[in-house]
């Protein structure tokens, strides 16, 4: 064997060293090595891992640990060499390495982490957990909105680890979470000693519109605003602020829904207790207004007890108004007490009763049938309203404006402003109305005439207008209707064509209204009674007798009659008819 074959097995075997080596050193790449401090230079950490270079770490990523020559640290390999053939080192990247090892053993034992908040982003914080970064939202920061979180900032405390990615690097973890559980655990042991009646001490924690959430230390109760003070009170933040300590009574605890609703008034003496003696009905006192509502004000008359002046009862005059237009918050008012309920905590009061009632000072002054004289304040639809005084008015019904004109066109007369004179009908003092009229200053032109206007009896009346449905008649001077179903009894001559204007007719009234004069007429009513009065006089046709039998008897009688009266004149004249015709006459 020469030379060369025998260094062959050598070259072999460092090739193959070589190669080990290089795989064994490709393989650090990106891990974490423990390696010996060599040296120092300045502000960097000159550190050997067993590369052909040493590596230059800044002396800052070592934080506050004490360093010496030949100690021997964690590091993690970056690069095998940078630009300078130096190994690329990182203290910083080990100690994360390190902590996303802890870190996620601790997420797989449910196991809370220390860490401490350090930052600012958008939407949370950051935490340091001993070398890595994680995102704390700031929903996730406490149990309750925390105003000013600068406290926390800088303080190692635990949290709970909510999510990681070692890909990606994140981390999100919740103070909140470690805070529920020991609230948790601090509630079952605080339920078990809490009794309704026991008095407690809480802070409050929270306020709303109707009332306000109490912590007592681990579990949260409701103070609602009723139950805050014997005073009225709109809104808890008037009295109470957020971490405010109060003392509180527990009025009402569940067990099984572990609801607790306190309350602050039941610490002091209720102060309606004998309130029908403080408050006798018909006492006058003075209290200032404490609140406005649609339907009154509240007066407070002593401390938590207020009375109610319902909106009738605070003027005699100002009706349809919102109280705020007859009384304002704070106002110190004068009022009598109406009626006094002590169970159910309610006291009605009155303001206009302490005043000279208006209506009952006019019916004092005045008396029905007397003359005033006003301006006319409003017009309505149906009447007209008159000054009386200074604060009460008297109306004049459309009806009692004229007695010619229709109440539609009467109105027409009148204008807001105008003074007129009316006479007074009638005063109700209770009901606080009092009835005007105008037209009542004259006579009635149509008395007279209307006399012997009586239902049922029969008139003349001449036709003066003739419409669709029926015809206008005047009886009179009174205006008189006869529709068209009462032109005749035969419904073929219930035709308005059959009359003409001027025309004499006889007709029954079937309605008068003496007020309004309105008179109703009707022909059929007047030929069914004729006809009816002829059965009555000369026979009936249930027994047996026709319509023509009755008539010739009505015109025997009538011959008879005619003949007898003929024997009493001077030469007298007979005329011949024949039998038809004087039934004609009879009929006519």
């Amino acid at each position: 064997m020469n030379k060369k074959e025998n260094q062959m097995p050598e070259v072999m075997e460092d090739f193959g060293a070589l190669l080990d080596e290089f795989m064994e050193k490709g393989s650090l790449q990106g891990k974490v090595v423990s390696g010996k401090i060599v040296g120092f230079d300045d502000d960097v950490v000159i550190v050997d891992v067993g590369l052909k270079s040493e590596g230059r770490i800044p002396v800052s990523e070592f934080g506050v640990q004490s360093l010496s020559l030949g100690d021997m640290v964690d590091v993690y390999i970056d690069r095998y060499e940078d630009k300078d053939g130096n190994a690329v080192l990182s203290r910083e990247k080990a100690r994360r390495e390190e902590a996303w090892g802890d870190l996620e053993k601790s997420l797989a034992n449910g196991e809370h982490v220390i860490g401490t908040i350090f930052g600012r982003v958008k939407g949370g914080f950051t935490v340091d957990l001993n070398g890595a970064t994680a995102f704390l939202p700031g929903s996730q920061i406490d149990v309750r909105p925390i105003r000013d979180i600068t406290p926390l900032m800088g303080v190692p405390q635990p949290f709970a680890l909510l999510k990681m990615d070692k890909v990606r690097g994140n981390i999100v973890v919740s103070r909140r979470a470690v805070l529920e559980e020991t609230r948790a655990e601090q509630r079952t042991e605080i339920i078990k000693n809490l009794s309704e009646g026991q008095i407690v001490e809480g802070t409050v924690k929270n306020i709303t519109d109707y009332g306000a959430f109490v912590d007592l230390g681990g579990v949260d109760g409701l103070l609602h605003v009723t139950d805050i003070s014997w005073k009225r009170i709109t809104n808890p933040a008037e009295v109470l602020s957020v971490g405010q300590p109060v003392k509180v009574q527990i009025i009402k605890f569940n067990q099984d829904t572990g609801r607790i609703s306190l309350g602050m008034k039941q610490l002091e003496n209720d102060p309606w207790v004998g309130v029908n003696e403080l408050f006798p009905v018909g006492t006058i006192f003075k209290g200032k207004i404490s609140n406005i509502t649609d339907y009154g004000a509240f007066v407070e008359l002593k401390d938590g007890v207020e009375g109610l002046i319902h909106v009738s009862e605070m003027s005699w005059t100002k009706k349809n108004v919102h109280p705020s237009k007859i009384v304002s918050l704070s106002q110190e008012v004068e009022v009598i007490v109406l009626d006094v309920d002590e169970s159910k905590r309610r006291i009605s009061l009155g303001m206009k009763q302490i005043q000279e009632n208006p209506w009952k000072a006019f019916a004092d002054t005045h008396s029905v049938g007397d003359i005033i004289e006003g301006e006319i304040k409003n017009m309505i639809e149906f009447g007209v309203f008159v000054a009386l005084n200074d604060e009460i008015d008297g109306m004049i019904h459309t009806s009692d404006l004229s007695w010619e004109k229709p109440s539609e066109e009467a109105i027409k007369d009148y204008k807001k402003g105008m003074v007129v004179k009316a006479k007074i009908l009638d005063i109700d003092v209770e009901k606080e109305r009092i009835s005007l009229g105008i037209k009542q200053l004259t006579e009635d032109p149509f008395a007279a005439a209307s006399e012997n206007l009586k239902k049922g009896e029969v008139v003349t009346g001449v036709v003066s207008a003739i419409e669709e449905n029926g015809i206008e008649v005047d009886v009179n001077g009174i205006k008189g209707f006869i529709k068209r179903t009462d032109l005749a009894k035969d419904r073929s001559e219930q035709k308005t064509e059959r009359f003409a204007i001027g025309e004499k007719v006889d007709a029954k009234i079937t309605s008068y209204d003496s007020k309004t004069h309105k008179l109703t007429l009707s022909i059929k009513a007047r030929e069914v009674a004729e006809e009816k009065q002829a059965m009555e006089d000369f026979g009936s046709t249930s027994s047996g007798a026709s319509l023509g039998d009755i008539l010739g008897a009505a015109l025997a009688k009538a011959k008879k009659t005619t003949q007898k009266d003929e024997t009493v004149e001077e030469k007298p004249t007979k005329k011949k008819t024949s039998k038809k015709a004087e039934a004609e006459e009879v009929a006519e």
